[in-house]
């Protein structure tokens, strides 16, 4: 068999559908977020402003958390230097770990990677090592969530998306004595949906489940300090395990889970995703850190990102551009064709200096593509205006549907 071949033929497949990915090459400008610099494939460069990006408050470009890696490198140097368990500890990761912990409200915290090692660490581990563990995994759990639950070789059930009345249905038809796990997300990244984590907590708790929330897309954004949607709805206590990343709205690179000590101890001891795993160097703890204590005492970060989203969303509907409702600060711009939404993407990069990544399957389903939008505190009206006259322009010349008023 001719590999190379069969390669090509499954990534031209891609092309014809509209889904090949291609990344774009850039490079962000120190303390200017959101501008970066775009390196074209034919050698050229120009300026574009990055609207989808992750790095939800522009934490990865602020002083508090720059300074604080530049003094950790000077103190320990680049690398951890090896495993958390073969001197790879430094006193960062320790501090770090404290300061989630603290944000959480529970008793200990431990960090991995990132935040698809931690979620594939964690869930795998727990389903795994917790005899007879039934895991309930959300309709729409991430795909680190899927693959943690699916290494476990745990017994799964899925409930659908978002429906405590589902998830009660499947409780209810196991047997009361086995250990179950339901797992599920606060801010659902594509939709940008948020569970009714009460309800859900409710219904775990009648059936004597442990409860596992991802946070990714909450932290730094929700909450008064920032702890996340069931910080601001008062649940963090409701919660068995919460889990997060620094690689978003935090501005630095990580994952980690906030437990009890015991269950956070269980997991370092037997999961092999924590084990083998070379740890973060200590100018990203330091980073991270610095980027959590700030968060906690700015709300007015927060509360202009919102703003900046409800501007955003108006100057949409003034121009009929349809987007997705949703109670949270992601913008998901719906086009519904794969091959118009990466021409759209390809045009706003190429001729107004917009960077907005399409997505496409199987990321999302066939016939929802969209343009995923995240605002941030620091675009501008005029950044605001551009974005959504850009898109006007295309959506007259791609003749798609206009929203209906």
């Amino acid at each position: 068999m001719d590999m190379n071949a069969f390669f090509e033929n499954a990534l031209d497949g891609l092309r014809d559908a509209g889904n090949y990915r291609v990344f774009a090459d850039l490079e962000r400008h120190a303390g200017d977020f959101p501008r970066a610099t775009r390196y074209r494939p034919d050698g050229e460069t120009h300026d574009v402003t990055v609207w989808c990006s992750n790095d939800y408050l522009g934490m990865g470009q602020n002083a508090v958390v720059t300074s604080a890696m530049k003094e950790a490198i000077d103190r320990c140097g680049a690398g951890a230097g090896g495993t958390r368990n073969i001197s790879g500890t430094n006193h960062y990761h320790v501090l770090l770990e404290k300061e989630l912990a603290d944000l959480h409200g529970k008793e200990a915290a431990l960090i991995f990677t990132s935040g698809y090692v931690s979620n594939w660490a964690a869930l795998g581990t727990l389903a795994s090592r917790v005899p007879g563990c039934i895991v309930y995994s959300d309709g729409l759990n991430h795909a680190s969530m899927i693959e943690g639950i699916r290494h476990s070789r745990a017994e799964k059930r899925i409930w659908k998306h978002n429906d405590p009345e589902d998830l009660e249905r499947k409780l209810a038809a196991d047997d009361p004595e086995r250990p179950k796990l339901v797992a599920f997300e606060s801010v659902y990244s594509m939709d940008g949906d948020i569970a009714p984590i009460a309800e859900i907590c409710d219904v775990a708790e009648k059936y004597g489940a442990m409860t596992y929330l991802d946070e990714v897309h909450a932290v730094g954004m929700y909450g008064p300090r920032g702890g996340g949607v069931a910080e601001r709805e008062g649940l963090m206590d409701r919660l068995t395990v919460i889990e997060g990343t620094m690689g978003k709205a935090f501005g630095v690179m990580g994952g980690y889970i906030a437990a009890s000590t015991a269950l956070c101890d269980f997991v370092r001891s037997f999961s092999s995703g924590f084990i083998f795993t070379t740890a973060l160097p200590p100018a990203l703890a330091a980073g991270a850190t610095a980027s959590i204590q700030h968060l906690k005492g700015n709300e007015i970060l927060r509360r202009r990102h919102k703003e900046r989203v409800a501007k955003l969303r108006a100057k949409l509907d003034a121009r009929s551009i349809p987007h997705m409702s949703n109670p949270s600060h992601i913008v998901p711009v719906m086009v519904g064709n794969a091959a118009k939404c990466k021409w759209i993407s390809d045009l706003l990069l190429d001729s107004y200096g917009i960077y907005v990544q399409p997505i496409n399957y199987p990321t999302v389903p066939v016939g929802t593509e969209r343009l995923r939008i995240t605002p941030t505190p620091l675009h501008s009206d005029a950044d605001i205006d551009h974005l959504v006259g850009a898109l006007n322009d295309l959506w007259s010349q791609c003749a798609l549907s206009r929203a209906v008023a």
